[in-house]
């Protein structure tokens, strides 16, 4: 009798282990048990397909983003993707062709298109891609490496939105700046940020330097060069021409050249086919008090006149240069010259900066230099001409 108490109660811890074992392992693959006997589930009863779990039009939360939005809308039909191929000889002298990346804006019904030089430096063929995909041959009309600006041309009937070109004398730092390209090729490419700060200058490739730059944080890759700047009005302020990189990507720092200076430049290359250059003609050097005391003038600042290119505005307008050489260590100079000391009442120290304020006037411009001549104050009125090596 005790034996068979004993061998129930077993049966029964058995059956019980064998319950709870088969529940653990029903209850761990229960989802893999079901899909078995009922199958997938469908479509329309899953949660976040049913009517009303189905997102509604949300209104943007933040007036920032509907300015972001609204400009994007009415300018990314005007940007496009400019192809570049340009013909290479490789180590084994067989002539390839290699592609470059960059950005345009449409800034006329009449096809006009504004980039940087640099992205059609050297070209032999250049294709822009339209809003919708459409590739069109371009056509150079003219640039201007001195200030990084190129204009193509494609055929009117291919223009569906132009840009609305703004005034870059009104820009503050702080206000809002929208960058629309095609970084790394990804095209119509928003990115945005502020006027980081104005008047920037930089060193172009080809040694010039361009003025006046507007300074952004907004990202600026390659591939967004020549593409716009825009305000807040979804006007283009700028035309996004460089970045400042250690690594060669995007590290805050963005420049573009003010649409004044592009709107300026750009007419010049579709009216006449080249960018007049205005030019004084004269090479100098900046005083200083140790050039003073060496060459025995009393003044200590401005820009010795070495010499006056024959024929030059300079010459026109009674600049003069050195009278009598002299040998200072292994140098041989022109000294006597006059000392520019002022330009339109502006002080100028150095040569450099002398070349850049020219580099700001207009061929045809009249100019005031006020010199020292012999220790004595002159005026001399001079009129710009266009630089005949430009």
């Amino acid at each position: 009798m005790q034996q068979d108490t004993f061998y129930d109660l077993f049966k029964r811890l058995l059956l019980w282990a064998t319950i709870i074992v088969l529940g653990t392992w029903t209850y761990d693959h229960w989802e893999e048990i079901n899909y078995k006997i009922f199958g997938r589930p469908g479509a329309v009863d899953l949660d976040f397909n049913k009517i009303e779990n189905l997102p509604h039009p949300a209104p943007l939360i933040s007036t920032d983003e509907q300015i972001t939005t609204r400009v994007f809308e009415q300018a990314h039909s005007s940007v496009v993707n400019i192809t570049s191929t340009t013909l290479t000889i490789n180590s084994w002298r067989r002539v390839m062709p290699q592609q470059g990346q960059g950005t345009g804006v449409i800034i006329d019904s009449e096809g006009y298109i504004l980039t940087n030089h640099h992205v059609i430096d050297g070209a032999n063929k250049v294709v822009v891609t339209l809003e919708r995909g459409k590739r069109v041959p371009a056509v150079l009309i003219g640039t201007a490496p001195s200030v990084d600006i190129a204009v193509l041309k494609i055929p009117g009937r291919y223009v569906e939105s132009v840009a609305r070109l703004g005034d870059s004398a009104s820009i503050q730092v702080g206000q809002k700046a929208i960058a629309i390209g095609n970084p790394f090729g990804l095209s119509h490419t928003l990115t945005a940020g502020i006027v980081s700060a104005i008047n920037r200058q930089l060193q172009n490739d080809n040694g010039s330097v361009l003025e006046n730059l507007i300074q952004t944080d907004a990202a600026i890759n390659p591939g967004n060069s020549g593409g716009p700047l825009l305000n807040s009005s979804g006007e283009v302020i700028g035309i996004n021409t460089a970045i400042y990189s250690v690594s060669g990507g995007y590290q805050g720092i963005g420049f573009a050249i003010p649409i004044n200076r592009a709107r300026e430049v750009a007419s010049q290359l579709i009216t006449s086919g080249r960018f007049a250059q205005p030019w004084l003609g004269i090479s100098g050097l900046a005083m200083t008090k140790d050039l003073a005391e060496m060459i025995g003038e009393t003044a200590d600042s401005g820009v010795l006149v070495v010499e006056v290119i024959p024929g030059s505005p300079a010459d026109k307008g009674g600049v003069r240069g050195g009278q009598r050489e002299l040998n200072i260590g292994n140098m041989q100079l022109a000294i006597g010259g006059d000392i520019v000391q002022n330009l339109d009442h502006q002080k100028v120290y150095t040569m450099e900066e002398l070349i850049r304020a020219i580099g700001r006037k207009k061929v045809g411009e009249s100019i005031q230099l006020q010199v020292l001549r012999n220790g004595h104050p002159l005026v001399l009125e001079i009129v710009l001409q266009e630089n005949p090596n430009h």
